[in-house]
């Protein structure tokens, strides 16, 4: 498909905030606390399910530079939820910000406000606690209907029907099915029926979880955190403190990365009880540990699928059941869940008969998880994708020509996806982009290197989405200034992925400037225009619609103003390569001068604001090829060669894209081979530190290649289609399939291990 040349849309512009974080200028949230800030520290549960029977905080409170600590006796009895979800939320209130009964091994007992670390550190030692301990729910996959609740408490409420009750450690529920699935079944030459399990990832982002909180001059709280979410933060505070949300004050600097972890208000409730309490400044920042044992990690999922096809390789049915684990509280568990059917079922629309989709999502006594890139869709497409491959290895089919014989195309209507069309999809083209510039063709078969040592392929394709359709709501304001220079105000939250410098760039092309021309300000919930926040890949796709319209409705506004200059109607003027011209005469003026006019004698505003919704969340899509190296004596797994073709539309900064897919793809790598997450009896974290929590480095990814397909979106800015989630969908089936071409053993657990590649297992 032809499309149009761009001035800045397609291109790869520095970004925003390069050089601030190339020269260490004070951005990120730790580096705007004053130094009178009290420090807030938080004791933590040792126990997986107890009840605090008491507690002795006198002799601690008598440290000196103590302020004040603060139990469960001295909260709010306001049930909540930390998730950071556009409201009414699908996840259930049950949460307090301290409460009697713990859930968790990290769990909080108690708050401590200090004058300093030091002293704070010291005053949670010297703590007393005496718990009645309960035995846990450890096993998710006892959890439902298990006579030890998680939740026994009847204050707990589900603000929507989603099938959960606490009374059976049931978070949330759901049967659908599309077609005769047993007949179909029935009727199949082949059925596979495979059993799949993920662990609970964690984010790992480089800036832990951090919030400061004050008063302002107007008696508001004012609260710094590094978020994504600016606008939840408001509204989960006020539930759980129980303020009006006018009374509070949400904004973000620069964050150190967050891959949806900071979807989740993990530590934004602490500080702000602290400074209502006090009246004074207060920080928390997370250990690393603390990040590690209670962030909001990756929902460990169960899946079982079962696969029904034709001996020449005809999918004809997909019956998926997931089990995921929300831990010790609900967040993001009714929604993550739906993705590991509904981003997965899909793909395969072009030859699915019929295709069924079940779900259950149960409490545990473990970390609670949340959100994380992928957001539920990485775990069901590692496991259909698995079985994708088995079928064509059983079939002794190339994988490649197994799907292109059934993937989606461009135009099919997706039942299995909201029965949305696929109106731009260019997955085939990716399929066979990605086949050639891989090599595919030599790099599949098995290759005996010597020494034990084999090399061999494997490979997976995905689907993600744009935005929750019908939900997600991105705004943006576009002012001229009187120097012909624009504000670009957004609620979205760039956490290092660069939306401030594509959104710019989508200014910088509407209103025919440069994108320095484009200063960008957000996220702040007094100044921003409301955003649901950057979260389920949307901020391009929702916010850039947005960001067209304010500009449209701008450019009107200064016609306006350029007509009275030129004393012509409306009708007369034109906004054409950044001037406004009069139709048919010599007659223009600049956008400076419009921008001077605005401030002199004028009731014309220059300043659109602009809403966006979709009906439609349009999926991104992507095949990833992996050549690998094995050592069957040690079990290692080298990444030699990992190359991957994305379809997001028309990408708006290709050098950002690919970045999103490089590091997406990098942490798909470390999901499948190295990271891992384990509890023991007790219900205690292993890996509570990066020393045990093996993340990949430079030397594990071997060479990374990303290249992209275009397609149009055409309700998308620009033709755009989101980038940011699907990339780390494809290295766990694409490496799992390599490593069963290496060792003919199929692994169907995340992490495989040396040891389990070594042993067979």
């Amino acid at each position: 498909m032809e499309h149009k040349k761009y001035n800045s849309i397609n291109k790869s512009v520095r970004k925003k905030d390069a050089m601030q974080l190339l020269l260490g200028k004070p951005v990120y949230t730790k580096d705007l606390v004053p130094e009178n800030a009290l420090v807030v520290k938080l004791l933590r549960s040792p126990h997986a399910n107890a009840i605090v029977n008491s507690i002795d905080t006198k002799v601690a409170k008598l440290v000196p530079n103590v302020v004040d600590i603060y139990t469960w006796e001295d909260v709010p009895n306001n049930r909540f939820t930390n998730a950071g979800q556009t409201y009414p939320e699908a996840s259930p209130y049950d949460r307090l910000i301290i409460d009697r009964h713990v859930r968790f091994v990290g769990d909080v007992v108690a708050i401590v406000a200090a004058e300093n670390e030091k002293a704070a550190i010291k005053a949670l030692k010297l703590i007393k606690v005496d718990y009645e301990v309960l035995e846990p729910v450890l096993d998710f996959r006892t959890a439902k209907d298990n006579k030890i609740l998680v939740h026994p408490e009847d204050n707990w409420l589900a603000p929507c029907e989603v099938g959960g009750t606490n009374k059976r450690n049931l978070v949330a529920s759901e049967q659908s099915e599309y077609g005769d699935v047993e007949g179909v079944l029935a009727d199949c030459d082949i059925v596979l029926d495979r059993t799949y399990h993920t662990k609970a990832f964690n984010q790992a982002m480089m800036e832990t979880f951090r919030t400061y909180t004050s008063y302002d001059r107007y008696g508001r709280l004012h609260v710094i955190s590094s978020t994504q979410i600016v606008f939840h933060v408001r509204r989960i505070l006020s539930h759980a403190l129980g303020i009006p949300k006018n009374m509070i004050r949400v904004e973000k600097p620069r964050i150190g990365g967050g891959f949806g972890a900071k979807q989740t208000a993990v530590s934004e409730v602490y500080p702000a009880f602290v400074t209502m309490k006090t009246g004074r400044p207060a920080m928390i920042v997370f250990t690393r540990e603390e990040s590690q044992i209670a962030g909001s990690p990756r929902h460990e999922m169960e899946v079982r699928v079962k696969l029904g096809a034709n001996k020449d390789g005809k999918i004809r049915v997909l019956d998926l059941y997931t089990l995921s684990n929300s831990g010790a509280y609900g967040e993001h568990g009714p929604t993550t869940v739906g993705l590991s059917g509904h981003k997965s079922i899909p793909m395969y629309t072009g030859s699915l008969e019929a295709h069924r989709f079940n779900f259950d999502v149960v409490y545990t006594n473990t970390m609670a998880a949340g959100a994380y890139r992928g957001y539920g869709a990485t775990q069901g497409i590692f496991a259909l994708e698995t079985t994708v491959n088995e079928l064509a290895e059983t079939l002794d089919m190339d994988p490649t020509v197994i799907r292109e014989m059934n993937m989606l195309k461009e135009g099919m209507v997706m039942p299995a996806y909201y029965n949305e069309i696929a109106s731009a999809c260019a997955l085939d083209k990716c399929l066979a982009h990605c086949k050639e510039m891989f090599d595919w063709d030599n790099k599949y078969p098995v290759r005996d290197m010597g020494n034990g040592k084999v090399r061999c392929a494997g490979i997976g394709m995905a689907m993600q989405g744009s935005c929750i359709s019908n939900l997600d709501v991105g705004s943006a304001t576009v002012k001229l200034n009187d120097d012909g220079t624009y504000n670009l105000m957004i609620g979205a939250a760039d956490m290092g992925t660069g939306c401030d410098t594509i959104l710019a760039q989508m200014v910088a092309e509407c209103m025919d400037c440069s994108v320095d021309d484009v200063t960008v300000f957000g996220a702040d919930t007094d100044a921003s225009p409301y955003d649901s926040g950057s979260y389920a890949s949307s901020t391009t796709y929702i916010t850039g619609k947005a960001v067209e319209k304010a500009c449209t409705d701008l450019k009107k506004s200064m016609c306006s103003i350029a007509a009275g200059l030129m004393d012509c109607s409306e009708d007369e003027v034109v906004f054409e390569k950044g001037i406004l011209k009069r139709i048919n005469t010599d007659q223009a003026v600049t956008i400076a001068e419009v921008g001077v006019k605005s401030q002199l004698n004028n009731s014309i505003i220059t300043q659109a604001s602009a809403s966006h919704s979709s009906p439609v969340s349009p999926p991104p899509y992507m095949v990833g090829m992996v050549e690998i190296e094995l050592d069957k004596l040690t079990g290692e797994v080298t990444i030699l060669d990992f190359m991957s073709v994305v379809d997001c539309g028309i990408p708006i900064n290709p050098a950002l894209a690919r970045i999103q897919a490089e590091g997406g793809i990098v942490q798909g790598i470390g999901h499948t081979l190295f990271e891992n997450v384990t509890f023991d009896a007790t219900g205690r974290m292993v890996e509570s530190s990066l020393m045990q929590y093996r993340l990949p480095t430079r030397l594990d990814m071997g060479n990374l290649k990303v290249e992209f397909e275009h397609s149009f979106e055409p309700t998308g800015p620009f033709g755009a289609k989101s980038i940011g989630e699907i990339v780390i969908n494809t290295p766990a089936p694409a490496i799992a399939h390599a490593i069963y071409r290496a060792t003919g053993v199929w692994h169907r657990e995340l992490p495989i291990t040396p040891e389990q590649i070594a042993m067979g297992k």
